[in-house]
């Protein structure tokens, strides 16, 4: 064996689903809680969102993104839950949208799970990704005037004076 070759991502179970039905994904193997995740492109997440809705992952658990590190993507993040009354344990996975940061759209799955609404907007408005489609997209922490996006690695504080206590 070549010691040169890239260690192989364990495929998940949803992940060999989806490539049969031929939704274009990549596995990123499990997390560290055992969680599959699965990187798909923007152009590619609304037709595989509704594929796992439709597979039973009824259940946005959360949405967030992150900042992969400056000049690098940003990372739109899924973290959907099938929920059944009958199991003990239910199944998850992770699907991540890797947008440049100098074109940060993403479509929205806000018609597909409601619980997007403002979790959308919170990664709009600390990132500044695009959520094409949702209904109210507009800054939901910071004042409507601020300028920026304060969680991106790269963003600069604007200058502002605090305000000391009196003592």
């Amino acid at each position: 064996m070549d010691n040169s070759e890239a260690p192989l991502v364990e495929v998940g179970k949803v992940s060999q689903w989806l490539s049969e039905n031929g939704f274009e994904q990549e596995s990123l193997g499990p997390n560290a809680m055992g969680v599959e995740m699965i990187k798909v492109d923007r152009d590619y997440l609304i037709p595989l969102a509704t594929a796992l809705y439709a597979y039973g992952f009824n259940c946005l658990r959360c949405q967030c993104a992150y900042d992969a590190g400056p000049g690098d993507a940003l990372v739109s993040v899924y973290h959907l839950v099938k929920i059944d009354d009958d199991v003990e344990q239910p199944q998850e996975i992770c699907v991540k949208v890797f947008v440049p940061r100098g074109d940060p759209r993403v479509p929205s799955v806000y018609w597909i799970w409601k619980a997007a609404d403002f979790q959308e907007r919170e990664s709009y408005d600390m990132y500044g990704i695009v959520y094409e489609g949702h209904p109210n997209l507009k800054r939901i922490l910071m004042p409507e005037d601020w300028v920026g996006w304060p969680l991106r690695k790269d963003y600069i504080s604007p200058d502002f004076h605090e305000l000391q206590d009196a003592y």
